[in-house]
């Protein structure tokens, strides 16, 4: 379950005035929120090798490392530092994953994204597949998840990005906004548009 949390100024104080005890009552608050959006960020081919709540539990240990620094300057709202911090720690595990030519995870599904970055569209069309498709063989579905990204990649990158924020990851439009880095009525726009065109994206592989 999910709880709001408190607004900006008293979780800045909250955590000034005990900053081990509140990132923890505050971290819990937002873990579910957190869940989502590294199930969406962390590539699907980790799957067996990486789980959700091990990021998770990282996430909480690179945050508690640097509070002091985000207490410094705090520029960002609170969940999306903590949202920062889990993209740093899977950024890192793509890399270690993906980066090693020992490991042949890659030889699953050859990509036009870059795995180590977390593609946005290969995340994308990942997610879509899952919803759309039944197929279960691995392949089946690389090359499903394939044909989709390449559509995907087509999209304007922020359209693209504010989809993925707005519509997987679930956060609000002034926290995509600022994710992004543009005005919240800018977001909003872009949001419709760029929903109404993955809807005609999905439309159109719905028959893969």
């Amino acid at each position: 379950m999910t709880h709001e949390l408190p607004e900006q100024s008293e979780i800045i104080e909250q955590l000034r005035a005990g900053q081990e005890e509140a990132l923890a009552e505050l971290y819990l608050l937002v873990r579910e929120r957190l869940r989502r959006v590294i199930d969406f960020r962390l590539d699907y081919r980790l799957g067996g090798r990486v789980s959700n709540s091990d990021v998770l539990q990282e996430t909480y240990v690179r945050a508690s490392q640097r509070i002091e620094s985000y207490l410094q300057k705090p520029d960002m709202p609170f969940f999306v530092w903590l949202r920062l911090e889990a993209n740093q720690r899977m950024l890192e595990i793509h890399r270690f994953h993906f980066g090693a030519e020992k490991r042949d995870i890659r030889r699953e599904v050859k990509l036009k994204g870059k795995p180590e970055q977390g593609n946005t569209s290969v995340q994308l069309a990942a997610h879509i597949v899952g919803q759309m498709t039944s197929a279960s063989g691995v392949f089946q579905k690389a090359r499903q998840i394939e044909a989709l990204e390449k559509t995907l990649s087509e999209m304007n990158d922020t359209d693209r990005e504010v989809i993925a924020l707005r519509h997987f990851e679930e956060l609000s439009n002034i926290e995509a906004a600022k994710v992004i880095g543009i005005a919240p009525e800018a977001a909003s726009k872009r949001y419709i548009r760029a929903l109404k065109r993955l809807k005609e994206i999905m439309q159109q592989h719905a028959a893969f």
